[in-house]
């Protein structure tokens, strides 16, 4: 329960303004966490079934009638394998009553019919509906509302998946086919393109999610298969390139002082809160164990073991070399599939799905190639920016995040899509798109100056 809380803000005010504004929020912070302490203090915490696991599980206040309801289904659900002393799954014996405020695209495909169809269904691992389920019924806010807790889920739920991939992607995988190409000697990038991204960008990044086959994903995963994929990743890592050669760092053996640095870097990774999609789906159960963090001497890749995925990984560097960081990345997504293959095992893949992940949100290539950005002139209207950079199929994020102006006309510019298009051809997107915005605001600049 440790978090970083920082001033938003960096111009318009004072130092001692924003330290101080920083205080004061803090302080009032602290007062609600010792209400909230003192109201639970008398036993609010829901023992599962039995009386005999998940002790600290709590459930989360939506609607008096609905959290009646939700009760009613804690108590009365069976003992899951995957529980914890502080997670518990729950299994519904009838569709959720959902209220107003459930908006997900899950809630929206779950029919009675649906859920008396699935509602018994079981992967050989263990995964239910229920479980799939979890997260988009006790966290309301959700977009997409189902997590896959391993590969075989995705076969025998694919009548919730499909249509919430259909929904979230416009992609629709009963119809059509996924494609890869990792292959960054495609990608398209003249040295007078070069120059220019050197110019206004100062840093490019690409990530996306790998899985292996055979084992659960973090939703769903054993403890064993947990310290499996990390075996398998560790053993990935060793065998790198000289160049991407590094470091592991298992989160419960960090110091003090290696997780400062981690922290300083921006590598460090928490465990999910109450209210995020993986604390509610059970991604982070016997937390620390088997979840780690790689980078290489240079910090310009970067993994993630066992978060949201089995691996996430990420290559990065300053300034706008993209066709330079994606071929960073292609080989380190070729190391897993090799470290992997030499287990026995495979990266997880469908032909219509693309690489499977946790969250449908990521499936596909699961691919976000973003680049930092400076445009002073195109800053001026954020609106504007983000109705040209729809044109190119691009989405650009202020300092707030989507939809908010950025601090110093610094962008976040990445790919809006996932899945449909190979990793080439949204990469070479987002280059040809940036390009045009580099091309606008120095129009806009000239003509600024005149």
């Amino acid at each position: 329960a440790k978090w970083d809380i920082s001033n938003k803000q960096r111009i318009g005010f004072s130092e001692v303004e924003l330290v101080q504004k920083m205080v004061d929020g803090i302080t009032k912070i602290i007062a609600m966490e010792e209400e909230l302490a003192a109201k639970n203090a008398g036993g609010g915490d829901v023992a599962a079934a039995g009386g005999d696991g998940a002790v600290g599980f709590k459930l989360p206040e939506i609607e008096p009638s609905f959290d009646a309801w939700l009760s009613g289904q804690l108590a009365a659900s069976p003992a899951d394998a995957k529980d914890t002393e502080e997670f518990k799954y729950l299994t519904f014996s009838e569709l959720p009553p959902f209220t107003d405020l459930h908006k997900s695209l899950m809630r929206q495909t779950m029919t009675p019919e649906l859920f008396d169809k699935l509602k018994d269904v079981k992967t050989s691992k263990g995964y239910t509906l229920s479980n799939g389920m979890q997260a988009g019924v006790l966290r309301p806010h959700l977009g997409v509302g189902f997590t896959a807790g391993d590969e075989e889920s995705f076969e025998l739920f694919k009548e919730v998946i499909y249509p919430i991939v259909e929904g979230w992607h416009k992609f629709n995988p009963a119809t059509q086919e996924h494609k890869s190409d990792l292959d960054a000697s495609k990608i398209v990038m003249g040295d007078e393109q070069v120059a220019l991204f050197q110019k206004y960008v100062k840093s490019t990044r690409v990530r996306a999610a790998r899985n292996i086959s055979g084992y659960g994903l973090p939703a769903g995963a054993s403890k064993e298969d947990r310290l499996a994929v990390e075996g398998v990743l560790k053993e990935a890592f060793g065998g790198l390139p000289a160049e991407l050669q590094g470091t592991y760092y298992p989160l419960g053996g960090l110091t003090a002082e290696q997780e400062d640095a981690l922290q300083a870097g921006g590598f460090l990774f928490q465990k999910p809160g109450p209210m995020q999609l993986l604390g509610a789906a059970g991604a982070g159960r016997e937390w620390p164990e088997g979840r780690g963090i790689f980078h290489n001497e240079a910090k310009t890749v970067l993994c993630w073991c066992n978060e949201e995925d089995q691996c996430r990984i990420i290559a990065m560097e300053n300034g706008g070399d993209v066709k330079g960081v994606f071929g960073r990345f292609c080989a380190l997504s070729d190391s897993i599939k090799t470290a992997a293959e030499a287990n026995g095992k495979k990266l997880m893949y469908d032909p219509k799905l693309g690489f499977l992940g946790t969250c449908p949100s990521n499936l596909g290539t699961g691919l976000r190639a973003s680049v930092m950005i400076v445009l002073p002139e195109l800053n001026k209207d954020p609106h504007k920016l983000e109705e040209i950079c729809a044109g190119f199929d691009l989405q650009p994020r202020g300092s707030s995040g989507e939809h908010s102006a950025a601090v110093g006309a610094k962008w976040d510019i990445s790919n809006k899509q996932r899945i449909g298009f190979s990793e080439v051809e949204l990469v070479q997107k987002m280059i040809d798109g940036v390009g045009k915005l580099i091309a606008l605001e120095e129009e806009l600049a000239a003509a600024a100056a005149s």
